[in-house]
This record gives C-alpha cells, sequence and structure tokens, in this order.
C-alpha cells in the first residue's frame, strides 16, 4: 500500500441513487470525497453529471480509492444489505489500516451488524452500522442519521455526519445512538413503525372514499387539512399530493392507475421477528406487515371477490362527523404504533446494552426522515417528563389524548367492520390499547388450559407459589 496519506476527507462506495445523492451532499457541506461503484460506467457517468467544479474524485479501482483518502481513513459503503456488504468487505479491509472506520449506511440486519464488527476487532479497523432514513430527497438534502458502533469512530465522523444531517430548531438530526449494532436496529424499528403509519393512513382512506364514498378530489383537501394539525407529518403531505396528481397520460386520478401490491424491503418483517424473539407486542406493525403480504396476492384477491364478493359503501349522513371520527381514530391509532415501536426499543436496551437516548432517538427523527412529524415532538417531551417510561400510553400528554378520542375510534373500527373494509392496523391499535390498560384479563383461562392438557403450572392472585390442578378425574 502507498504510504502517502491522501487529501480527500471521505470515501463513498455505491452509486446508486441513494449513494450518489449523499456524495453530493457531503461534498456540498464543505468536505472532499473519493468515489467508488464496482461498475467503473456508473462513477464515470456520475463525474460527469455532478464533478465540474467540485471536490470529488472518481476512482477505478478499491487500491486508487483507498489511497485518495486522508487518515485515518472514513470509508462509506452505500451497497445493498446482505452479501454485497460482506463481499466489499472482503476486498476492502486489507486495504485499510489499524484506526481507519468502515461505515455500512445500508439498511443491514443489525445481527450483521454485530457479527461484522467481532470481525474487524482483530484488524483494529472500527465499524459502524449507521441508519440512514430520508430516501433519495433525504439523502440529497439532508437525512436523519443513526450511527452506531465504537463511541470513538463516531465522533472522527461526526464534523462530516453534522453537517449532511437534516436540520430542525433542535439541532442536526444525528445522534451518538449506542453500542453495536444501535444504529442499524433502530432504523430498522423507525422503518417497523414507517409500516404502521402507512397502512393506517391507507385504512383511513379506504375507509372514507370506498367506504363512505368521499371523492379523491375532497380527500386531498382533507388530507391537507390534517397535515396542518395534529397529525402534520411527512406522510400525511405526501398523501395529499398523491390524491390531488393526474396522470398526464389520460388526466384520471394517477392512484386509480397504480395496481395495489404492495411492495417491502424487508425492514418491516425483521423488525416484527425481532419483536417475537423479545417477546415484545406490535400488533400494529405486524398488521402493517401482514397487510402488505395480502395486498401481494393480487390473484387470489380477484379471485376471491368474484366468490366471496366485496365490501360494501353508504353514503354518510355527515361527511364531516365521519371526517372527524377517522382523523380521531387515525391519531390514536399512530400513538398506539409509536407506543409500541418505542417499548421495543426500550426492550432490545435491556437485552442488548446498546445504551439508548429515547428522546434524542425522537429528536433525531423529527426531520429528514419518513416519519418525520409534529408528534414527535410530543414523544421527546414525554422521555424528557419521565426518562424511564415504559409505554407511550402512560404519558399524561399521550393518555388524555387517546382518551378523548376513544369514542370515535370505536365507532371507526365499527364501521370498518360494518362495512367489510379491512382496517387491521387500527382493528389492532385498539384491541392493543383495551388489552393494556385492563388490569385483569382472560388469560387465566389460557394458564389453566396450558396447565389441564400439559401440567405447565400456573400462580394464584391469593397465595405465593406454584400450583397444578389434577382437572379431570378420567
Amino acid at each position: 500500500m502507498n504510504d502517502r496519506p491522501g487529501s480527500y476527507d471521505i470515501g463513498l462506495i455505491g452509486l446508486a441513487v441513494m449513494g450518489a445523492n449523499l456524495a453530493r451532499n457531503i461534498e456540498r457541506n464543505g468536505f472532499s470525497v473519493a468515489v467508488f461503484n464496482r461498475t467503473t460506467a456508473r462513477t464515470e457517468e456520475f463525474i460527469a453529471n455532478f464533478g465540474a467544479g467540485r471536490r470529488f474524485l472518481g476512482t477505478k479501482g478499491l487500491q486508487e480509492f483507498v489511497s485518495a483518502l486522508s487518515r485515518p481513513r472514513r470509508v462509506i459503503l452505500m451497497v445493498q444489505a446482505g452479501a454485497p456488504v460482506d463481499a466489499f468487505m472482503e476486498q476492502l479491509v486489507p486495504l485499510l489500516d489499524p484506526g481507519d472506520i468502515l461505515v455500512d449506511a445500508g439498511n443491514s440486519l443489525f445481527h450483521d451488524t454485530v457479527r461484522r464488527q467481532a470481525a474487524m476487532r482483530d484488524t483494529g479497523i472500527r465499524y459502524v452500522g449507521m441508519g440512514v432514513s430520508g430516501g433519495e430527497e433525504g439523502a440529497l438534502n439532508g437525512p436523519s442519521i443513526m450511527p452506531g458502533g465504537e463511541r470513538g469512530a463516531y465522533e472522527s465522523l461526526e464534523p462530516i455526519l453534522k453537517r449532511i444531517a437534516a436540520q430542525t430548531e433542535d439541532g442536526p438530526c444525528v445522534s451518538y445512538i449506542g453500542e453495536g449494532g444501535a444504529g442499524h436496529f433502530v432504523k430498522m424499528v423507525h422503518n417497523g413503525i414507517e409500516y404502521g403509519d402507512m397502512q393506517l393512513i391507507t385504512e383511513a382512506y379506504d375507509l372514507l372514499r370506498n367506504g363512505f364514498g368521499i371523492p379523491a378530489e375532497r380527500l386531498a383537501e382533507v388530507f391537507d387539512e390534517w397535515n396542518r394539525g395534529e397529525l402534520k407529518s411527512y406522510l400525511i403531505e405526501i398523501t395529499a399530493d398523491i390524491l390531488n396528481h393526474r396522470d398526464p397520460d389520460g388526466g384520471t386520478l394517477t392512484l386509480d392507475t397504480i395496481l395495489d401490491s404492495a411492495g417491502q424491503k424487508g425492514t418491516g418483517r425483521w423488525t416484527v421477528m425481532t419483536a417475537l424473539d423479545l417477546s415484545v407486542p406490535i400488533p400494529t406493525i405486524t398488521a402493517a406487515v401482514d397487510a402488505r403480504f395480502v395486498s401481494a396476492l393480487k390473484q387470489e384477491r380477484v379471485r376471491a371477490a368474484s366468490l366471496l364478493g366485496s365490501h360494501t359503501s353508504e353514503k354518510p349522513t355527515d361527511s364531516g362527523s365521519v371526517i372527524a371520527d377517522v382523523r380521531a381514530a387515525l391519531y390514536a391509532s399512530k400513538v398506539c404504533s409509536y407506543a409500541q415501536g418505542m417499548a421495543l426499543l426500550r426492550a432490545a436496551d435491556a437485552s442488548y446494552g446498546f445504551g439508548l437516548q429515547f428522546e434524542e432517538i425522537a429528536r433525531i427523527w423529527k426531520g429528514g426522515c419518513i416519519i418525520r412529524a409534529v408528534f414527535l415532538d410530543e414523544i421527546k417531551a414525554a422521555y424528557q417528563r419521565d426518562g424511564s417510561l415504559p409505554n407511550l400510553l402512560l404519558d399524561p400528554h399521550f393518555r388524555a389524548g387517546v382518551e378523548a378520542r376513544l369514542d370515535a375510534w370505536r365507532r371507526v373500527v365499527a364501521s370498518a367492520v360494518r362495512l367489510g373494509i379491512a382496517a387491521p392496523a387500527m382493528a389492532a391499535s385498539l384491541a392493543y390499547f383495551d388489552a393494556y390498560r385492563r388490569a385483569d384479563s382472560a388469560a387465566s383461562l389460557i394458564q389453566a388450559q396450558r396447565d389441564y392438557f400439559g401440567a405447565h403450572t400456573y400462580q394464584r392472585t391469593d397465595r405465593e407459589g406454584t400450583f397444578h390442578t389434577q382437572w379431570s378425574s378420567g
């Protein structure tokens, strides 16, 4: 390896749209960037499009790429999660030196991040798992950034990350998240909450348009109005835009030309699987993931509709009242979705020793990321009031907000059932709320059944100890 230190502040590998936009963001904020892509043509295209007058260096090989960087070298990987990350590491690590920093900024599973960090320890190379949220626009103009791993590595990256992150009145949307795979874990849960948010908004739209027949033009106005109140968020904002957009070819609503089969990249499923591993209930997020699976069964659903019938609809006698009820139900359901996500973070923190700061997580989600919302100000305030809060539903602000909307929430879920409009995430949120607030449940029957068929024993409410009953004399 050439021992002469290079002059470029940071290197970035992977020039698909997210990587290219992040590189442009870094350079625009005052740092020189060496770039590399497995396909040289893409590197050349990037330099041709964005390199003029800018501090970019396009490199054709990893040796050239590494030699261009100042020490300690800071390298960001923006490649597809999974095997591609391992493949690049296998080529890149032998070219790096102890003290250099390797950052995986893709959507890697946090278990993979922990494994890679362990593999790097003997080399002295510092490995950072960094969640980045905000999509293509966020990568270019300021994402929410969630780095985890060795704190010293973060501190070396911090001057760059603070400049390129989304900026809010509370500061840049980046913070040291915690040890090990904390960064990718928090990004995974962010995405799980995102799944819940998107499904809840979709159910609100579905019920209003297809259940109560309110036209899309009116719903565009409704969502725009909602975006000026307690539901103000990026996802509500873009929903209003979507409901206003007309197809340039035919003038019809663009939304009505899109196949109703939702895709996913796996982070929502990982969230559900991890919650199962940690025994944390997240029914709203689970329902959202399941709803995407059902949406993918397009051919089966078409057949089922012809054999089983479809939903019914009715014209509301008071559309204003219906819209107000759905708004209330969406807010209350959203509280439950966030409550579940934050509860999962707390359980993971206890199990994995991340050292999470929940107030900080809420703060850095306020800008740049997909779930950015005014709602996060209240989540931040909740953890300022009580840093050990086990569930957002126990916070006075959220408790009062949900209780004030409870009757409307029940009316909306009941309407969905009556009309045959599937609202799994709203219904799951309501069931979660009802189950969570119940001091005495019917789970005693489950324990009795388990003891009956498997002698699993049970505890009693009236005295200490473990008990078994001989339930049948047969």
